[in-house]
Order: structure tokens, then C-alpha cells, then sequence
């Protein structure tokens, strides 16, 4: 009997990483072609990138300028293939959910997808100016702001994207929540590691070591945590109310018989 279910356990264990290896190529997949898709309008979005500094970028060597061009277009091939990515994500953890529970795809890629852009659009326009304003303005008397086109489009592009990713923490929350991993309580309680974990992520975001920079990315993050604990407190009843169902129907599994 053991010999069986070891046989059975290691049978799943190389299913579910079968699985993960198919997930991860189709998502490379669609990665790859969103890519393709970005080196036709690289051009147009390096432009519009630049717009915030308002000056021409350098270039201090031979390929600078290709290295550029090819990361605006990685950049513009994950935002596109975000929504691909979370359903490829989500395929691979669809099998170990209840029948019930499968329906949430139609909640969380839209709501993943839409808070990852709204991350991106609030860097745009909020985060990254201010970023941009303090640093190109910072002791104009010693340092001229004379940026090469690597440094400011990784700064430009990491800045977008991780803060973007960041946007989708409540909602990765709010899914731990639903199905009984984390409660609001636990969040309520540990507020201050989460705020010095937020220090931190902040601090690995920004691509910067100014605290001007940091601070600004902080501020949103704090704002997104206390909104998970909103959401946690939400999806937590939830999945107190589903247990106690659930625990109805094990002690009388035919009400008409009782």
C-alpha cells in the first residue's frame, strides 16, 4: 500500500511539474510575441518615455542606443503580455481548486490586469515627474543633468513596472484571504513589520537612492496595504461563511431525510 501511494504522490508531484513547465512556456510564448509586437512601436514609446526629462538622452557607447531600443521593447512586451502571464497563472493553479471556486478567474485577470496598469499610469503621472524633477533638478550649481539613454530609460522602465506589479498586492491579499491563508487581524497585527517590509520594497523598486524617490513610492504602498487589510477582512468572512456551508452539509448531507 505504501509502495502505491508513493507511486501516486510522485505520479502528482511530476504532473504538477509538467504542468508548471507547459504554464511557463506558453507564457514565454506570449511574452515572446508581445515583444514582437513592441518593436514596431518602440520608436513612439521611447519618445514618449523621454517626454518627463525633456532633453535628448546621450549615448556613451556604440550599442547604447540598440540596448535601449530592445529594453523598450521588453518593457512594452510585458505590459501587453501581463494579461496572458495571470492566465497562464491561473491555469496552472486551476486544477487544485473546487468547482466553485474556478469561477474567480472571471474576477481576478481583470482585476489583476486593471490594478497593474492603474500602478503603471500612477507612476507615470504622479511618481515618476516628481522622481524626475528632484533628481534633474538636485545641486544644479555642482551636477549638470546631462542623462545617457541606458540609465534613464532603466531608471524610466523599472520604475513603471515594478510599481505597477506592486498595484496587484490587495488583490494577491484579498485571494490569500478567500481561501483561508491570511486574515485581516494577522495584517492589522504585524503593522509594523509591514511597514519596514514596505521600506524595504521600496527601497528595491525605486531605482534611485534618494529618500525624495523612496518616500514617493513608499506613500502608495502603505495606502495599498491598509486597503488589503480592508479586502482581507472581506475575503476572510467569506471564506468563513463557504467553511461553515460546507461543515452544514458534512452533518446532514440530505436535509429531505432528516
Amino acid at each position: 500500500m505504501s509502495e502505491n501511494i508513493v507511486e501516486e504522490t510522485g505520479s502528482t508531484i511530476l504532473e504538477h511539474l509538467n504542468d508548471l513547465r507547459v504554464r511557463l512556456t506558453w507564457a514565454a510564448v506570449g511574452f515572446a510575441a508581445t515583444v514582437i509586437v513592441g518593436f514596431f512601436f518602440a520608436e513612439e514609446i521611447l519618445a514618449f518615455l523621454i517626454e518627463p526629462y525633456g532633453e535628448t538622452l546621450q549615448t556613451l557607447s556604440p550599442t547604447e542606443g540598440i540596448q535601449t531600443y530592445f529594453r523598450v521593447a521588453l518593457f512594452a512586451g510585458a505590459i501587453l503580455a501581463m494579461p496572458w502571464i495571470l492566465y497562464q497563472s491561473w491555469l496552472f493553479i486551476k486544477p487544485g481548486l473546487h468547482a466553485h471556486e474556478k469561477r474567480y478567474v472571471y474576477i481576478f485577470i481583470p482585476s489583476a490586469t486593471i490594478l497593474f496598469l492603474t500602478g503603471v499610469a500612477f507612476s507615470w503621472f504622479v511618481l515618476l515627474p516628481s522622481a524626475i524633477a528632484f533628481l534633474s533638478t538636485f545641486l544644479t550649481s555642482v551636477f549638470s543633468a546631462d542623462w545617457t539613454s541606458q540609465e534613464y530609460i532603466g531608471f524610466a522602465t523599472s520604475f513603471l513596472f515594478w510599481i505597477g506589479v506592486s498595484f496587484e498586492i490587495p488583490l494577491l491579499i484579498y485571494f490569500l484571504s478567500l481561501f483561508g491563508i491570511l486574515s485581516a487581524k494577522t495584517l492589522r497585527e504585524h503593522w509594523r513589520i509591514a511597514i519596514v517590509g514596505i521600506a524595504v520594497l521600496a527601497a528595491v523598486i525605486t531605482p534611485s537612492i534618494d529618500p525624495v524617490t523612496m518616500l514617493l513610492t513608499m506613500l502608495p504602498l502603505l495606502l495599498l496595504y491598509f486597503m488589503s487589510i480592508l479586502l482581507a477582512s472581506i475575503g476572510y468572512r467569506q471564506f468563513e461563511r463557504k467553511t461553515a456551508l460546507d461543515m452544514d452539509e458534512d452533518l446532514d448531507p440530505d436535509p429531505k431525510q432528516s
